[in-house]
């Protein structure tokens, strides 16, 4: 938590706000140089935008994603992780790909290893998260980051969700729902699109049922399509609807990038 850096040591973990939402920053390391970072990327919503706030302030020099072989990973986005191949090509970004068998205790290990690699290969100083308010996560990533002496970067860092969803929204980004979780979602949701409407929904849901306007709790799941720093946008060929339980996936089965 913020509470918990340690005011003389190296700042191994920047609430550094994005430029594009008028939040206050909790914590800056005053006077420093312009850092080369490696986005953490799942393909979804918050990692990209979190990419673009990252490009206002630093230079990105690749993005990572590990791709675990266990859906029910506790540290990894799993829905549709091969479309990331697409946005890091869409995006003019290289991509470090590390592989995981996605099994609780050893998820940390492997993610210092992805972010070693981005080291090795790009001489990062830096990860940048699309952490909103997940403790496991970002506790996990910041770790790694202390052990590599790296910078952490954390833009959208308890910023206010409908704040976030606004800005979003109104930055150009073309954004699908690819998994939902939790009821009242139900399989409508599978593809949809977020736009105002949809974000009118989800201020519904949230006030009646304490849902996370953002999809924090993993009510759901996304997937962009497009964004203002993609050179291309991605189209959708062929997808399938998975739903069992009150869940349910969009499948992406083919994809391709088309000009944006």
């Amino acid at each position: 938590m913020p509470g918990d850096i340690p005011a003389d040591a190296k700042a191994w973990m920047v609430i550094s706000p994005c430029p594009t939402l008028s939040v206050q920053a909790v914590f800056q390391a005053g006077g420093r140089r312009q850092v080369k970072v490696g986005v953490l990327c799942s393909g979804g919503k918050d990692s990209l935008f979190a990419c673009m706030c990252a490009m206002q302030e630093e230079e990105v020099a690749c993005l990572i994603t590990v791709f675990p072989d266990n859906p029910e990973s506790y540290m990894f986005h799993t829905p549709n992780l091969h479309v990331v191949r697409l946005q890091a090509k869409a995006a003019g970004i290289p991509l470090v790909a590390w592989p995981s068998r996605g099994k609780e205790g050893e998820e940390t290990a492997d993610l210092a290893r992805a972010v070693a690699e981005a080291v090795r290969r790009h001489g990062i100083g830096g990860v940048v998260t699309g952490a909103l308010q997940s403790v496991y996560q970002s506790s996990r990533v910041q770790a790694v980051c202390r052990d590599l002496d790296l910078w952490c970067f954390n833009p959208l860092w308890y910023t206010d969700p409908d704040e976030y969803m606004e800005a979003l929204l109104s930055s150009g980004f073309d954004v699908i729902v690819s998994a939902v979780a939790s009821e009242p979602f139900d399989r409508t949701w599978l593809g949809r699109r977020l736009d105002f409407a949809a974000l009118q929904d989800l201020r519904r849901y949230a006030e009646r049922y304490s849902t996370s306007l953002a999809g924090e709790g993993g009510e759901y799941e996304t997937l962009v399509l497009n964004a203002p720093f993609f050179r291309h946008r991605i189209a959708i060929g062929e997808a399938e609807a998975v739903w069992q339980n009150f869940r349910g996936i969009l499948r992406v089965k083919r994809a391709w990038l088309e000009a944006a």
